[in-house]
């Protein structure tokens, strides 16, 4: 393989790291609004230049430098959302950061560095190169947390985020150096044929480390602690930002470590998938049921969500990763969609407000708003005909094909619970007293993104052939 295969195979990483220390360059001889607005379109551009690079062999073209880094489809379904939703995170962030003064150059640069991070994770596979992509992610996400100087519940979050974030990184570093120790290498493909002559003690401690770093990454249960009061800190388009991009690129590289890695010790690692899945559903529904705030609700919303895409994983198929895969793609618009409903709660001074009971009266002042949530809301809590729906039932289906009823039927029973939050906030918005009214929209860019969520929401079905493809593909080159 000559130097210009191997740089067309990572194409995509080469596009984001040039172009992110070139608008760093800029960020710091070209300060204020004119300049990040610069910066913005041109990181959103690049975004979609390293999408369209996945074209080539950077979409498909195996593996390169001694099997360390992986070019197939599964990785290139996961950077397309990456990059989607990274783009969206960028693109909503100007009319907030312009009220508060923050508007610097560094929070695109940041959105990129992540990215590259993202998609180093996704690619991985060996241990060393899974390291390098989670630490470069999760560096410019402490920032990110804390990235309103100004805001203590901003500096609280990122100081929160990297402590924890450093105490998970120690433990997977340590999961990683036992498998490493009792099979003699760091490859994906090695660790598995090592644990295929038998699952010694040293590898399933390792595996159990491994695992628990991982979940941390993801916000699964136990290690969610972090999930709520970040996103409530951290300002709105990052919180937008952690609840997608990340969680994409997290439970992907999860996925790929357990098949690829860990699929000889499947009933070792299965059980412990089952577990964090089964404890994010119930507590990610339970504890949002009293949360005034609507970011922290969110919060929890998404580790009831990280619960049933693990449902997909737990199956072990490459039926179960293709339903994980469209989880993905789903939860990611109704995501998206919910925080960029949640950016247009301002009051008439333009000061954002985070609280549920604010939303009352919704559907009389804001319409439009109003049925927007009302959507994603209720696809959220998997009410057909809605898109989140068949999310579930994609699980859930591979589930009981892998032989997994019970923990389809205790899936199935615990998502009601989770439907009363959701339908908590349909109701203040359509049928409580009418709270004081949010400040007029502003920005049609805003409005065009929901829009846009919201008909894959309602339409999405129309899309099932592509998804179903696509997803199918991905699985595949894992197995």
């Amino acid at each position: 393989m000559t130097l210009w295969d191997t740089l067309l195979r990572i194409a995509p990483e080469l596009i984001l790291a040039i172009g992110a220390t070139d608008l760093l360059l800029v960020a710091a001889f070209r300060p204020g609004a004119a300049g990040y607005r610069f910066i913005s379109w041109s990181a959103v551009a690049l975004l979609g230049l390293a999408a369209l690079s996945l074209l080539g062999p950077a979409g498909n073209g195996g593996a390169i430098f001694g099997g360390q880094f992986i070019a197939d489809p599964f990785a290139t379904f996961a950077k397309l959302l990456i990059y989607f939703a990274s783009a969206i995170a960028i693109i909503i962030a100007g009319r907030h950061f312009e009220r508060d003064g923050q508007l610097r150059g560094e929070y695109p640069v940041l959105i990129l560095l992540s990215a590259i991070g993202m998609s180093i994770m996704v690619s991985a596979a060996d241990f060393l190169m899974l390291y390098i992509g989670l630490e470069l992610q999760s560096l410019a996400a402490y920032v990110l947390a804390s990235f309103a100087r100004k805001d203590g519940r901003s500096a609280e979050a990122g100081l929160k985020y990297f402590v924890l974030g450093a105490l998970a990184s120690g433990i997977l570093l340590y999961g990683m150096s036992l498998l490493y120790g009792f099979s003699g290498t760091t490859s994906f493909a090695g660790v598995a044929e090592a644990m295929g002559d038998g699952l010694s003690a040293g590898e399933m401690f390792g595996l159990v480390f491994v695992l628990a770093g991982l979940a941390f990454k993801i916000s699964a249960v136990p290690f969610h602690m972090w999930t709520p009061d970040v996103y409530e800190g951290a300002p709105t388009p990052v919180t937008a930002f952690f609840a997608s991009a990340p969680k994409v690129a997290a439970l992907a590289l999860t996925t790929r470590v357990v098949i690829s890695a860990m699929g000889p010790s499947g009933s070792a690692w299965q059980q412990i998938i089952i577990f964090m899945a089964l404890a994010s559903i119930v507590l990610g529904a339970v504890a949002a049921i009293n949360q005034p705030n609507i970011k922290r609700l969110l919060a929890y919303s998404s580790i009831n969500n990280v619960g049933f895409a693990l449902i997909g994983l737990a199956a072990g198929t490459a039926e179960g990763v293709a339903a994980l895969m469209s989880y993905l793609f789903i939860y990611i618009m109704m995501t998206v969609g919910s925080f960029v409903c949640v950016l247009q709660m301002k009051d008439k001074d333009g000061n954002p407000v985070e609280t549920i009971a604010s939303l009352a009266g919704l559907s009389r002042s804001r319409p439009g708003l109003a049925a927007a949530f009302a959507i994603f809301m209720f696809s959220l809590a998997g009410i057909p005909p809605l898109f989140g729906f068949w999310a579930k039932f994609l699980v859930f289906d591979a589930a009981v094909g892998a032989g997994l009823t019970p923990l389809a039927a205790i899936g199935i029973a615990a998502s009601v619970i989770g439907a009363f939050y959701y339908l908590k906030i349909i109701k203040t918005i359509y049928f409580d007293a009418p709270a004081e009214g949010f400040a007029p929209a502003r920005s049609a860019i805003d409005y065009g993104i929901i829009t846009a969520c919201a008909a894959v929401i309602v339409f999405g079905y129309l899309l099932n052939p592509w998804l179903g493809q696509a997803s199918a593909a991905a699985a595949a080159s894992l197995f």
